[in-house]
């Protein structure tokens, strides 16, 4: 038999498991990892900094639901990888981290080997849901077999698997690469189901809260809404689990003091599914801690989050599709009228929680989706990202997305739009991104380039660090650090060979996402926050 080494192994196993797109910067320690990789149907796509390798690999997993798997080199290559890996950890993104680490004898033996760390591992164990040195070849079968497990069963996240060098190169032509069945998703007890059945059946005011963890169970989320006549809050990550303009749907408003008020006052019973109950969806305006008066009956896959933030009245461990659906089945003789009572309710609640100081945004995103329909918006750490938090709504899921609460990275839109574009090449797909986030990442942009990938940038440029200029001057601390120089965008993404348009007006916006569309390749379009009119009338 024709000798495979371990690295070579690991590719045909992956491709075995369904991944078809790896993101990585070849290094020395990572040759074994490409031998053979042109015999595989997997396309490799070649960041220009592994945080960007992340951050990629996160855009690709929220819009196909596949892990983003990533090839990373020892040492440099690893710590870089991290914060992206913080970014998916905290918003529970499947991702596969594949590190090589020094030769096994000289682990942990700090002689100053080349990339060596005295703990590579140890590292990454504060951002990671499973990680492991593997240290014989024999092993990696059933090690991969256990990161597609937590992508598959549980509560996803990142799986970070380092192999030594010696490891990667050992022969492994003996080993069977036939993929492990996956256990299924837990299933909710029966009397679990029964209680919130229960609960929900005598409700006179019920509400329920859809988070990440809901995104598979769209419609069995809009079922059990319809037959109780119950209005829906979702968080940012749970935008378009109940389409935007569903007339039960209030939007992703769950920090306004409106919403807030409902959710804690109002409601008798609040359902809660997939959702952290957390600061970043529930006190985006600093108003302090939830504190639900009603009954809470919480549905999630990962039984210590059903016990974190708020104690639960009926805590459901389940998968959300199949928990929500067999609230429906055993709610058979319910079937409320959604009445113009019920359908004011929702549209009070919208109206009051309208953001009408800043019209310029809601302009702003309307352009965005009248010239390129349903469309995918990757959002960073910028202004019209924080507006979007509260107040655009999606008619399917992961169509907007954003590091901007959460984990809050910056330096997220660039690569992850790229991740986006090629998980769903039949969108159109947006990086929006500030002056200053934008420069944390800007070297991606010929990453877009050399791969190719249709993918449009706004850059909104105010000057700087402008919301945490805005907390300075609320706060009246003297502004130091952010009112920085940003680089012109549009002469940088020329010079990457990328075309390029400058905005001064919405009716400019307009004209160059026109533009972009026409083009199809990677286009860049900076915008000047400070000249923009607030209406479109166009």
């Amino acid at each position: 038999m024709q000798e495979r080494t371990c690295g070579e192994a690991l590719t045909t196993l992956l491709e075995a498991y369904g991944v078809n797109t790896v993101f990585g910067i070849p290094g020395v320690h990572t040759i074994e990892l490409y031998r053979g990789f042109n015999h595989t149907n997997i396309r490799h796509i070649t960041p220009r900094h592994e945080q960007g390798a992340g951050f990629m690999a996160d855009g690709y997993a929220r819009v196909t639901g596949q892990p983003g798997v990533c090839y990373i080199i020892t040492g440099p290559g690893l710590t870089n990888i991290i914060t992206a890996m913080g970014q998916a950890l905290a918003d529970s993104i499947p991702m596969l981290v594949i590190s090589s680490v020094n030769r096994t004898e000289q682990l942990a033996m700090g002689e100053g080997r080349l990339h060596e760390l005295p703990n590579q591992a140890g590292i990454t164990a504060g951002v990671s849901l499973y990680n492991h040195t593997l240290l014989s070849v024999d092993n990696l079968p059933k090690v991969i077999a256990r990161a597609f497990a937590v992508f598959n069963s549980q509560r996803p996240g990142p799986v970070h698997i380092e192999i030594p060098i010696d490891v990667l190169s050992a022969d492994a032509s003996h080993l069977d690469l036939t993929p492990w069945p996956m256990p299924a998703c837990p299933v909710a007890h029966p009397a679990s189901i029964a209680a919130a059945a229960a609960l929900l059946k005598d409700a006179k005011r019920p509400l329920m809260i859809l988070g990440g963890g809901a995104r598979q169970a769209g419609a069995e989320a809009k079922a059990l809404a319809e037959k109780l006549a119950m209005p829906v809050v979702n968080t940012c990550n749970g935008k378009g689990v109940i389409p935007g303009d569903h007339p039960l749907s209030i939007g992703s408003t769950p920090s306004h003091p409106a919403i807030r008020e409902e959710i804690e006052q109002n409601a008798d019973v609040v359902l809660a599914v997939g959702t952290e109950l957390s600061e970043t969806d529930y006190d985006f305006f600093f108003l302090g801690d939830l504190a639900i008066q009603g009954k809470l009956i919480r549905v999630d896959i990962d039984n210590a989050q059903l016990l974190r933030n708020h104690r639960p009245d009926v805590p459901v461990l389940s998968d959300a599709k199949q928990a929500l659906g067999a609230i429906v089945d055993t709610l058979t003789n319910v079937n409320r009228d959604m009445d113009d009572h019920i359908v004011g309710l929702c549209t009070q609640l919208k109206e009051r929680t309208r953001d009408m100081k800043k019209p310029v945004y809601a302009s702003f995103f309307k352009i965005l989706t009248d010239v390129l329909g349903d469309c995918i918006i990757v959002g960073d750490s910028t202004q019209p990202a924080y507006y979007a938090q509260a107040y655009y709504e999606t008619q399917h899921t992961a169509r907007y997305f954003h590091s901007t609460t959460g984990y809050g990275t910056l330096g997220y839109a660039f690569p992850a739009a790229i991740g986006a574009a090629l998980g769903a090449p039949e969108k159109a797909v947006v990086g929006l991104t500030g002056d200053g986030g934008g420069q944390f990442s800007l070297s991606e942009i010929i990453s877009a380039v050399d791969a190719h990938v249709p993918v449009i940038y706004v850059v909104w440029n105010n000057s700087g660090h402008g919301e945490i200029r805005r907390f300075m001057d609320d706060a009246k601390v003297t502004r130091t650090g952010v009112d920085i120089a940003a680089p012109n965008y549009a002469a940088l993404a020329e010079a990457m060979g990328c075309a390029s348009a400058k905005a001064h007006s919405l009716a400019e916006l307009k004209a160059a996402l026109l533009d972009a569309k026409q083009q199809g390749g990677p286009f860049l379009i900076e915008v000047n926050e400070a000249s923009l009119d607030c209406g479109y009338a166009f």
